[in-house]
């Protein structure tokens, strides 16, 4: 019996070292990927052991005090956490809620545009705010929505006084999130619209033969087609709820409006790059890591249950 385990293993092995010798060259092509995440995203974890240590650049990382969960119970209990907390959630969840069906929505309606031509046309007309800086992007609404600017100049018609849009903290999320759908809805459908360019069009001639309309089309073809789609798209947003963009939030903010627009992103460069805390913000980032880790598996876990097994793993 042990022989022919043993057998069957050598068997495996004399496999896989076949395999190995005819496609060592996609490996060799893997290779650089590999080396790079290893070296750009594994390596620097090591910097997380900071979060529980009483850091100092002159002893470095081996040579500072280890203080356990100090960092992480002086965050929960400042007053400020509360309050950072709930503004990264709320922004995180809104702008989920009411960013994650604006490309689909697109997707289905640039499928019904037969025209090759003006379907292009409509694809860079909504693909190039994505391609515009986060900068650029910022300065355009300070532009726009500043009191003499042309929105408030359009208001100041009917209310006879401008709004003062940047500096009022209940303003703050939707302008960040509503101008986040307009630079990334546009690119965010392209994986859509290519898995509904894969539907065999004689689905939908058979359709119409059975006296289908447009909307049941969809609800019956498209929708079936790219939801496995929507599902990975879905819980990778989900697991990443607390990770907001930085720089545009940080960008965006002013001393009228902190109290909404303060997040854990520009809590940790406050803290960590200005205040020279490195620790204290290496913990608050770690926090939110895990945060991050805890969501994506929770909500990989429930898709799956309500999509058939369907999920990111």
């Amino acid at each position: 019996m042990a022989k022919g385990k043993e057998g069957i293993a050598n068997i495996r092995r004399q496999s896989v070292k076949e395999y190995l010798r005819k496609h060592y060259f996609l490996y060799l092509l893997l290779t650089p990927s590999l080396l790079l995440t290893l070296i750009f995203k594994y390596g620097p974890m090591y910097g997380a052991v900071i979060a529980f240590k009483d850091f100092s650049p002159i002893k470095g990382i081996a040579g500072s005090e280890w203080v356990g969960f100090k960092h992480f119970a002086k965050f929960l209990s400042s007053p400020n956490f509360e309050v950072i907390f709930m503004n990264t959630l709320k922004l995180s969840l809104y702008g989920l809620i009411l960013s994650f069906p604006v490309p689909i929505l697109l997707a289905l309606m640039l499928n019904q545009v037969r025209k090759a031509g003006i379907k292009k046309n409509i694809q860079l007309f909504l693909y190039a705010p994505n391609f515009i800086s986060v900068v650029v992007i910022v300065g355009m609404l300070f532009i726009f929505l500043s009191p003499t600017g042309p929105v408030n100049q359009f208001i100041s018609w009917f209310t006879g006084e401008p709004m003062m849009f940047m500096s009022r903290p209940e303003y703050f999320r939707w302008i960040y999130i509503l101008s986040d759908i307009w630079t990334g809805a546009g690119w965010s459908s392209i994986i859509y619209v290519a898995a509904l360019a894969n539907v065999d069009p004689e689905l939908h001639d058979a359709a119409n033969l059975d006296g289908a309309n447009l909307m049941q089309r969809i609800r019956h073809i498209d929708l079936p087609t790219i939801r496995p789609i929507m599902a990975i798209v879905f819980i990778l947003a989900a697991g990443g709820i607390m990770s907001i963009g930085f720089e545009k939030a940080y960008l965006m903010q002013t001393a009228m409006n902190l109290p909404t627009s303060e997040i854990i992103p520009t809590y940790v460069y406050k803290i960590g790059l200005q205040a020279g805390d490195y620790a204290y913000s290496s913990a608050v980032g770690l926090f939110n890591a895990v945060i991050n880790v805890v969501l994506l598996v929770t909500v990989n876990f429930i898709v799956k249950k309500m999509n058939e097994g369907e999920g990111l793993y």
